[in-house]
């Protein structure tokens, strides 16, 4: 087989072979972006400008590797997140659009229910950091805080703090215990939430690539609700926020867990874009 002469025959060819493969399509333009430096908008523009041979070997053996389960995140090292781009690897879970959706939602709570602008707020179990610095782009004036169990995570964490610019004090421990001790605005977290049953279901590019220590946990996924709901009335100032990412199935139990530990805060679950019980909050007047 002949090698592609030009940017949109090289193109449609790794289309074609990832849906014979049973992969989306799509990914065939984010690696070719990737490979050629380029905006959406400048491929299209370069779809008659012809293609090296050094270009298509790297191009084609990213497609092969997707075929391969290896998510498009990894190849390309980058995933982008409420506009900002962060950098991305096998040690941390890939940014999902749904997490957008928190934000905008605590963004929300904090206008509304919070008067000082200097607020304290802690991510728990960060990742690549961005629900931190997400929100310390959008708040600079907040005091950010973010743990993680693992080191490699927070290693990836910083380095995306620093290329965006966010100040953000990152802490080495299992959820809360790095910030126990001190008083919060808003708590929030991405927790791993995904039950060992669920397993089989997931793509391959989760399951046999991403952390497990990231998307698994006890208790069909709502052990680290059930241990974070008991530790958090000693940590929030009031008023105070809490949100959580859940599983589309958590809604109702997550939502008991915040009533019970904080029974007069107003706690309700939010659907995302899908329509899916995504995310529960809790907010203590």
């Amino acid at each position: 087989m002949t090698n592609p002469k030009y940017v949109f025959e090289a193109l449609k060819r790794a289309s074609s072979f990832l849906l014979e493969h049973g992969r989306e399509e799509g990914a065939a333009r984010i690696l070719l972006q990737h490979e050629l430096g380029l905006s959406y908008s400048g491929l299209i523009a370069s779809m008659r400008d012809e293609i090296s041979e050094v270009q298509w070997e790297k191009f084609w053996t990213n497609i092969e590797q997707h075929t391969q389960g290896i998510p498009v995140q990894h190849l390309t090292g980058t995933e982008e997140f409420y506009g900002r781009k962060f950098r991305v690897n096998a040690d941390v879970l890939i940014p999902r659009p749904e997490t957008e959706e928190l934000i905008e939602e605590t963004l929300q709570l904090i206008d509304r229910h919070m008067l000082k602008k200097e607020l304290a707020l802690a991510d728990i179990g960060t990742g690549s950091g961005i629900i931190a610095i997400t929100m310390k782009c959008e708040l600079p004036q907040a005091q950010v805080t973010a743990t993680d169990i693992s080191q490699l995570a927070l290693k990836t964490a910083a380095e995306n703090a620093e290329e965006l610019n966010a100040d953000v004090d990152f802490r080495l421990g299992d959820l809360t215990k790095p910030i126990e001790n001190e008083k919060w605005d808003v708590i929030l977290s991405n927790p791993p939430y995904i039950s060992y049953a669920e397993a089989p279901g997931l793509s391959d590019s989760v399951r046999d690539f991403e952390p497990h220590h990231a998307l698994f946990a006890d208790n069909e996924g709502l052990a680290l609700y059930e241990k974070m709901a008991k530790q958090l009335p000693e940590m929030l100032n009031k008023p105070g926020i809490i949100g959580f990412e859940i599983g589309y199935q958590q809604g109702v139990a997550v939502q008991k867990m915040l009533k019970d530990a904080f029974p007069d805060a107003f706690v309700y679950c939010k659907k995302d874009i899908n329509k899916n019980d995504r995310m529960v909050f809790a907010i203590i007047e």
